[in-house]
């Protein structure tokens, strides 16, 4: 296994992040368990949750499976355990956001349901605007109205944030603070306040990133870059497009794709490339997105031990200039980085 530092960090992380979103919802509780001893097993160091991961079980109900499998023991200080703070836990208007009260509470559950004393990487799944996404009434409630006063900017300041986290680090709960979702701005807001506080400040950001989905090269990345933030890549394989879909659709194993020719013809001259490097889509995919040197990991979520183990073939995988210039023309990105992209 090959291990990277996390962003500007000392510690280091496997290339290939377990995802653990399918676990309680399409992967039973003993097969979770297998993948997470698989994935130890083959020197995958680096595990993915969040505090919402687990309907229809129930928010949280992810976070307790992972900490069922830590209580087992031997198993907690060889991985590096990461989840997430923002999203709606229950009803009221404080069960939800980036506000210290909230942070202060998210971390403790968290804990508990992990059942272990500290979080190594504690991330923000969003950036916290004030406003509730329509989404979420169903479980913030109906009744619950957020009103903003004209002379107050609405959403937590980063003063705050800042302030709860760095309370986290002194009690020995967290250790490094990560973003996911957040724009190059948001990115540069955070670091700006957390240097002027001397504190570390965002170590990683977590995006949604693959052959398909490019969007955060015009300004993500760059940002990432500019502040020694690792990258951790969600969603590498695009839903699944870039695992195999048109053929699986077109031998009847899975259904049919609702999607255009042009998306369509891009899809299959994906697949007849792979087919020529006699590499399975997902492994492609995988393997372009660890040929960045801006990427940190890529999460896969597997269903299975096979699938977690057909991921690791990526890591072997060297991808030719040609076969790169291929891809860009399979699936161009947004034409480099802000503002060279579209302002010349």
């Amino acid at each position: 296994m090959q291990y990277v530092e996390l962003g500007r960090t000392g510690l280091r992380v496997s290339r290939l992040c377990l995802g653990t979103m399918n676990f309680g919802v399409q992967t039973s509780e003993q097969d979770s368990y297998a993948i997470m001893d698989r994935a130890l097993d083959l020197g995958i160091n680096f595990y993915d949750t969040a505090d919402r991961y687990g309907d229809p079980q129930g928010h949280g109900y992810t976070e307790e499976i992972v900490g069922r499998w830590l209580a087992q023991g031997g198993r907690r200080e060889r991985i590096v355990l990461a989840t997430k703070v923002f999203g709606p836990m229950g009803p009221g208007p404080n069960n939800r956001g980036l506000s210290a009260y909230h942070i202060r509470r998210g971390c403790n559950d968290s804990l508990r349901r992990l059942q272990t004393d500290h979080i190594d990487l504690y991330q923000m799944h969003h950036i916290d605007r004030g406003d509730l996404a329509p989404h979420h009434k169903d479980m913030v409630g109906h009744d619950v109205e957020f009103v903003d006063l004209p002379q107050l900017t609405p959403g937590t300041p980063w003063e705050e944030i800042w302030q709860a986290m760095e309370q986290l680090v002194r009690q020995d709960k967290i250790t490094y603070v990560g973003s996911s979702n957040f724009a190059a701005w948001n990115i540069a807001q955070a670091c700006e306040t957390a240097r002027a506080r001397r504190f570390l400040g965002l170590v990683s950001e977590q995006s949604v990133y693959s052959l398909a989905k490019r969007t955060i090269e015009l300004e993500v990345l760059p940002a990432c870059r500019a502040y020694g933030i690792g990258v951790i890549c969600w969603s590498p394989l695009a839903g699944g497009m870039l695992a195999g879909a048109v053929q699986e659709a077109d031998s009847g194993r899975r259904a049919r794709l609702d999607l255009g020719d042009a998306q369509m013809a891009r899809l299959r001259g994906y697949e007849e490339l792979c087919r020529d490097l006699g590499e399975e889509p997902a492994t492609v995919a995988l393997a372009w997105l660890l040929h960045s040197p801006l990427v940190t990991a890529p999460i896969i979520g597997p269903r299975t031990v096979a699938q977690l183990e057909g991921a690791l073939r990526a890591l072997e995988v060297t991808l030719s200039d040609d076969v790169m210039k291929r891809l860009d023309e399979l699936f161009p990105g947004p034409g480099g980085e802000a503002p060279m992209a579209y302002a010349w």
